[in-house]
């Protein structure tokens, strides 16, 4: 079976101690295997304690991020470049600490919709960057998210991201999809899978509003056969956000506008079935 995540902004907004280890023990009873921490905030929160909060309820733990525009490392300019390398560097310290494997997200850009396309120069910085984090990154797998076209302008594509990985040229960098945006960016949700085979390491699920899977219009039966057909057995993580849990500054960038959801247990407790459901009749279909 893939290990099951989902995303701690299912439960809290905040990477602070108290809220996180409420996290990781509801991703505990709700059935998961793996808790997704986004790394927005980490001066908030304390790496040991949630260790051992991980430790605690036998929970893997993957990290993601966006950049900020200060921060962009496909910018021009060399200084922003700079301090997104070093925000980079430190989001993989602190997965590693925490005791993940994995650090994923739009790694290559900054978080939000840019005026214009990305430079050759920009995406000569980008790849200079991640080669080097890769290089750092000693037992942390790097994933390059496909997102939408409103939150990046280098990686839109599972092409894209495959292109942008051979660029790159290291070892430890994979592809990362995500329903939610595959839905906006992809021509179908069973090609790109195919296409990325053994360069897909990580997965998200999300409905095309974010909100309960099943009730907007992803085909997640394609989908689900299709990382059967591949055999992928890498994570497959559940994110969804609403207006009921907010993380500052991150849900701003999401555009997390609505209330989707209220209850994140009964949320949770729906995906994991749903995710589960999925998996088996993907596997049966095979056989």
């Amino acid at each position: 079976m893939n290990p099951l995540g989902v995303h701690s902004l299912v439960w809290v907004g905040e990477l602070s101690p108290e809220p996180l280890r409420g996290a990781v023990e509801r991703s505990r009873e709700a059935g998961f295997d793996l808790i997704e921490l986004s790394l927005h905030d980490p001066g908030a929160m304390d790496v040991a304690d949630t260790r051992a909060a991980l430790a605690a309820a036998g929970l893997d733990v993957a990290c993601s991020r966006g950049l900020d525009f200060d921060a962009d490392i496909s910018s021009d300019d060399p200084r922003t470049v700079g301090r997104g390398a070093v925000q980079l560097a430190e989001s993989v310290r602190l997965t590693r600490e925490l005791g993940g494997r994995y650090f994923g997200g739009a790694l290559y850009s900054a978080l939000g919709k840019y005026p214009r396309p990305v430079t050759a120069r920009g995406r000569a910085n980008c790849v200079a960057v991640l080669r080097d984090l890769a290089a750092e990154a000693a037992g942390v797998t790097l994933g390059l998210e496909v997102v939408n076209r409103y939150e990046s302008n280098v990686v839109n594509t599972a092409r894209q991201a495959l292109d942008l990985i051979d660029d790159i040229g290291a070892d430890g960098v994979v592809v990362h999809l995500d329903t939610y945006h595959m839905n906006i960016e992809e021509g179908d949700l069973a090609r790109p899978v195919h296409e990325c085979a053994e360069r897909l390491g990580y997965v998200h699920v999300g409905e095309s509003h974010r909100g309960y899977l099943g009730s907007g219009t992803i085909d997640f039966p394609r989908f689900f056969r299709a990382l059967a057909a591949i055999g992928y057995q890498g994570p497959i993580t559940f994110e969804s956000f609403s207006s009921a849990v907010v993380a500052e500054g991150l849900s701003n960038n999401l555009a997390i506008w609505r209330n989707l959801w209220d209850d994140g247990a009964d949320l949770a407790r729906h995906a994991r079935a749903f995710v589960t459901e999925q998996l088996t009749a993907a596997r049966m279909n095979r056989r």
